[in-house]
């Protein structure tokens, strides 16, 4: 009964890792028996611990998608309870050992840091383990040739890195120097960051680490590896992946392209230029490198704010942001063109209507805290939020 169970999680973990991944996707050897007439569901129930380390897209495709595959297979005679360790390898910890107290039947380890607490932590449960890149890097297994000879097996999303090293070579056949930016935290980054640094080295292309230990040191390392590269690699790294939104805004500042092993690194850091791109064809009818766009995310935050929250309000808002940025654009050519209604607006500096949407905002803020009743201030805005708690 355990091992047709075991055969029919690694089924539930083949099938989430194809849909989370898109792509091909290996499988560590399992010793689990699929022959035999007994069924898994039956009247025997299971409970299934996951540990997913970190709160991002794909990681949380891949738990949803367990889940659900699991769930269709032996409907309600499987109990799953989903943590996740944001990011911190203490909480992985922790995590594993309550699973281990609780004596539950298998466990889903769901990154890199979360499969090592879990091998750490029991010898007995059997473990499944999905977006681990190398398992024998994650596990300290020397010569690892697909299995692990002990309770852990899963899939793995180890990319083709020479093709993806080839590729930053390929396209960007000036570069001199290459940042290599990842958490020296996760094992498999570092394996993929040695794999990728010795071919590119080949080529004769100098390559820097450029590593952070947890999400706190994402913006500081991330600017500075923007600042001294070329191009910057990142490989397919948990907490990179977790930090998109801010990787992207450095980057795109610096004008330092971004080659990337991870679908949701490439995708949210690649909105973001698009969408810079998009701002200054519509603000000017072209592009170049010297179009003004910075500060327009200040601007966003100011207009949610002067809304006070309030969605139709942030409408009206945009309007009124709009026109202020029409007059700072246009004022001088619109003065010429009704001079006697509208000379007046060649005296206005167009600093002042840049600035007027922060000054109008800070108004508000001013009058919203004297007046505190009414805001429309999100209670919980301000507290960090974790998904798992309830």
């Amino acid at each position: 009964m355990k091992k047709k169970f075991l055969a029919l999680a690694l089924t539930a973990v083949m099938a989430l890792s194809l849909a989370a991944c898109g792509g091909d996707t290996q499988s560590t050897d399992t010793d689990a028996d699929t022959s035999g007439d007994e069924s898994a569901s039956g009247s025997q129930t299971y409970t299934v611990g996951i540990i997913q380390q970190v709160q991002h897209e794909a990681l949380d495709a891949a738990t949803q998608g367990f889940q659900d595959a699991l769930t269709e297979l032996l409907g309600d005679s499987v109990t799953i309870d989903p943590q996740n360790a944001s990011g911190d390898t203490a909480n992985c910890t922790t995590i594993a050992n309550n699973f281990v107290s609780q004596g539950v039947d298998l466990i889903m380890a769901n990154g890199t840091t979360a499969l090592q607490a879990a091998a750490t932590g029991t010898s007995t449960i059997p473990i499944l383990g999905t977006s681990i890149t190398e398992y024998g890097v994650a596990l300290g297994i020397d010569g690892f040739t697909g299995t692990t000879g002990y309770n852990v097996s899963g899939t793995s999303d180890l990319a083709p890195l020479d093709q993806q090293a080839e590729m930053l070579h390929t396209w960007f056949p000036d570069a001199q120097t290459v940042g290599l930016l990842y958490c020296s935290a996760e094992p498999n980054s570092e394996y993929q960051v040695k794999v990728v640094e010795d071919y590119l080295s080949n080529k004769g292309i100098t390559c820097t680490r450029y590593s952070f230990s947890d999400s706190n040191d994402v913006a500081a390392v991330t600017t500075k590896a923007a600042a001294d590269s070329d191009v910057i690699y990142i490989p397919t790294d948990n907490t990179a992946a977790s930090c998109t939104e801010t990787i992207g805004s450095i980057v795109r500042s610096a004008k330092t392209p971004v080659v990337a092993g991870e679908q949701g690194i490439c995708v949210g850091c690649g909105i973001m230029g698009i969408g810079g791109y998009y701002m200054g064809l519509n603000m000017s009818g072209s592009f170049n490198s010297s179009c003004w766009i910075n500060g327009y995310g200040w601007i966003a935050v100011a207009l949610v704010i002067f809304a006070n929250w309030n969605p139709a309000l942030a409408v009206l808002g945009t309007f009124v942001f709009g026109f202020f940025n029409t007059l700072r654009v246009s004022g001088s050519s619109l003065a010429a063109a009704f001079p006697e209604g509208l000379g007046w607006l060649a005296a206005v500096p167009t600093q002042l209507y840049q600035a007027l949407p922060f000054l109008i905002t800070a108004i508000v803020l001013v009058v919203s805290s004297i007046r505190q009743k009414g805001s429309g201030q999100p209670a919980a805005l301000g507290l960090n939020y974790f998904r798992e708690e309830r």
